[in-house]
């Protein structure tokens, strides 16, 4: 999807393709002057109508023949605070364009260790922002994070589900997963002033292995039982063969007492 071109807040995440249109532009775009932030980070995207090379995602980045600035397959690194000028003649023309674009991902709790049915899940809803408080997002923008299900309804009233309170730009699902949770989509929305910018899905996916028991991360498998075997043999062969090697050496030295003339034989046990 693409987002829409007529807010100053931008609102994506993974994989969506965003336009960023430069109002102000001129007939042409060799006046145009893309500029990047993040924090501390100011980069130059595009200069004179030339798309800079040396950045590292300038291969999905675009000049639209408007010199709106096309962003391909967003990824959580496009996240932050976008303007447009134009020069001429190295003056600057007109007012900027600005934008702030925002990032919603919705991830798993890091310490997940296997989905499976009867274990408690928590997924998290981050609306990554730069360059504006998540407070001035929520007061005045009127921006929520809403969960719904696969079917779109809100999820906040449901019992089965534990959301954190909303006005946030983290919000939290936590519930325990059943069997027939397979394959079911959970989904957290960006909805400004009631109205649905982007959105971010969760999807369960049970491997085969999956059931209601629980897990069992080390078996006795065939081959496990083959080494304890060789080693339960190599523990008691040990001392045999010591043993052996003391009752041969003294047999042989009793022999070359009473036969000196003999011919001495040694036994090499391997």
């Amino acid at each position: 999807g693409t987002t829409g071109v007529d807010d100053t807040h931008k609102f994506c995440s993974s994989g969506e393709n965003v336009r960023l249109p430069c109002n102000n532009a001129l007939s042409d775009c060799t006046s145009t002057t893309w500029i990047y932030s993040r924090r501390s980070e100011t980069v130059e995207l595009i200069a004179g109508g030339e798309k800079k090379n040396d950045i590292e995602r300038h291969e999905r980045l675009s000049l639209g023949p408007d010199c709106s600035l096309n962003i391909k397959k967003i990824t959580k690194e496009d996240y932050g605070f976008y303007i447009c000028n134009q020069y001429v003649n190295e003056q600057l023309q007109g007012t900027d364009a600005r934008f702030y674009l925002h990032f919603l991902h919705v991830f798993p709790s890091s310490t997940q260790s296997k989905i499976r049915p009867g274990s408690s899940v928590t997924l998290f809803c981050h609306l990554y922002i730069d360059g504006v408080s998540c407070d001035t997002l929520v007061r005045a923008d009127g921006v929520q994070l809403i969960w719904v299900n696969q079917a779109g309804a809100n999820l906040q009233a449901d019992s089965r589900y534990q959301i954190s309170p909303p006005g946030q730009c983290i919000s939290t699902l936590t519930t325990t997963l059943l069997d027939e949770d397979h394959n079911r989509e959970w989904r957290c929305q960006v909805t400004q002033r009631n109205e649905v910018k982007t959105s971010a899905a969760y999807i369960v996916r049970y491997s085969a292995d999956s059931t209601s028991e629980p897990v069992v991360f080390m078996t006795a498998g065939p081959l496990f039982r083959v080494i304890v075997i060789i080693f339960e043999i190599a523990v008691f062969a040990a001392p045999t063969v010591i043993l052996l090697q003391i009752i041969c050496s003294r047999r042989a030295g009793r022999k070359n007492s009473h036969h000196p003339k003999e011919i001495e034989m040694s036994t090499v046990l391997q």
